[in-house]
């Protein structure tokens, strides 16, 4: 769920507050999903309860005012909700058997609620929408809910700089990609060539997993059964990451005060980081409405990949829900594209649904362009309720590679005992 830069790993949106913690699901709570509802015909009708977080729930009432008009008979009522607290909100709802009927769902969280999740509708076509967005709808093989809305992450860089250090078209090798990181230092005169984090809070979520999914690792084994973290192409991956800083590319001491990444790009000392969408209203924000013409993005560079982590928000109906048709009704209205593209305008997140990025809104600007080619190739972390912790941990070791020269090869292992002996928690 990331929305803003890669350091802001406790804000709203791809930020979106992911807790150290999973609230887990017992054993004895999973079952086989229950067949999916159909969705009848006609219009909404009834009450329809919504819960939303962040920015989203306060511009959510007024887009809904299209549907309560093309729906006459139906009131939909939307309660706010703080990122900070939804997690344990939507635990202690379900526990009490009082949960709205539609709630927006952080895409890293659809593992730890599934079970109180309704299957999606095969009416509602999914098809429609980036491959990587359905995927996390997805737990044990169900899709529950309907992507709303994406964030992706995509390199953005000084081309003024670049030019400087050569480079006047961005590299797509993984080589040559770091080769113009360093080009920015010693002929652009940057102090550091790029920002990554170096540890600390969903640092291995939001920033390693680009690398380690480019490098084709992948996190589990195809059946979702077992954990695959120490692999040749995972440690290989870490060992890039790693190189930046032994080679001092990047900072291992990287500042995490709010605006320190946009006031050191925009002043050139580090011109060049890793972020998503709402990134460019950061920087226009630090260096100006006109710095606008001295940065541009592109997507990820290739190894074997050039795989972006995919977030943002899911939009779900609960098993406990009284009104089920009029809820799903509501997310299928939310689900189209051009209602998608309405919502972008107006609150600039980003839509899931592909034909949407047709829009000149969107399809007009270079930049939000390239944002639609990265989210061609996008992964997400697997729908356990481990997983957070699993990350978590991942955090700590990727701390150590990068500031204790800690091998790749022996944090890996490390890591893959402790997400075994946390299992997948179902």
């Amino acid at each position: 769920m990331l929305r803003g830069t890669v350091r802001q790993v406790a804000a709203v949106g791809l930020s979106v507050g992911l807790l150290l913690t999973a609230c887990g699901r017992d054993a004895d709570t999973t079952a086989s999903p229950e067949a999916a509802r159909t969705i009848e015909a006609g219009p909404a009708t009834g009450t329809v309860t919504v819960w939303a977080q962040g920015a989203e729930a306060e511009g959510l009432p007024a887009l809904l005012e299209e549907f309560e008009s093309a729906n006459p008979d139906v009131t939909v009522e939307v309660t706010a909700i703080p990122w900070d607290a939804a997690h344990s909100k939507y635990q202690t709802a379900i526990a009490g058997g009082t949960t709205p009927d539609v709630a927006q769902m952080g895409t890293t969280w659809m593992g730890d609620f599934s079970d109180a999740f309704d299957p999606t509708p095969e009416q509602i076509d999914t098809s429609a929408f980036f491959p990587g967005s359905v995927d996390s709808t997805e737990v044990d093989g169900t899709s529950y809910g309907v992507p709303w809305y994406v964030v992706t992450q995509v390199v953005f860089y000084r081309s003024d700089l670049a030019a400087e250090a050569g480079y006047t078209t961005f590299p797509t090798s993984w080589d040559d990609f770091k080769a113009m990181a360093a080009a920015m230092q010693t002929e652009a005169g940057a102090e550091y060539g790029i920002q990554l984090p170096p540890g600390g809070a969903d640092s291995l979520q939001q920033a390693a997993l680009n690398f380690v999914w480019s490098n084709g690792a992948d996190l589990m084994n195809e059946e979702g059964t077992e954990w695959t973290l120490d692999t040749p192409e995972m440690v290989e991956a870490l060992e890039y990451y790693q190189s930046f800083f032994t080679d001092g590319i990047a900072d291992a001491n990287l500042s995490t005060a709010a605006g320190a990444a946009e006031s050191a790009f925009v002043s050139g000392e580090a011109p060049m980081l890793i972020g998503g969408p709402a990134t460019m209203g950061e920087l226009e924000q630090a260096g100006g409405a006109e710095f606008v013409d001295q940065y541009s993005v592109a997507t990820l560079p290739t190894q074997e990949s050039a795989t972006s982590f995919v977030g943002g928000s899911n939009m779900v109906v609960f098993k406990e829900s009284e009104n089920h048709d009029a809820a799903w009704k509501l997310i299928r209205w939310l689900s189209q594209p051009e209602v998608q593209v309405r919502w972008y305008e107006a609150t600039g997140v980003l839509p899931a649904a592909q034909s949407a990025w047709r829009n000149p809104s969107l399809a007009g600007d270079e930049k939000l362009a390239v944002f639609g080619e990265q989210l061609e190739d996008t992964n997400s972390p697997p729908s356990v309720p481990t997983w957070t912790q699993v990350s978590a941990a991942g955090d700590t070791q990727l701390e150590q590679i990068v500031k204790a020269d800690k091998e790749p090869a022996e944090a890996m292992q490390e890591l893959q005992a402790t997400a075994d002996s946390l299992g997948l928690g179902s």
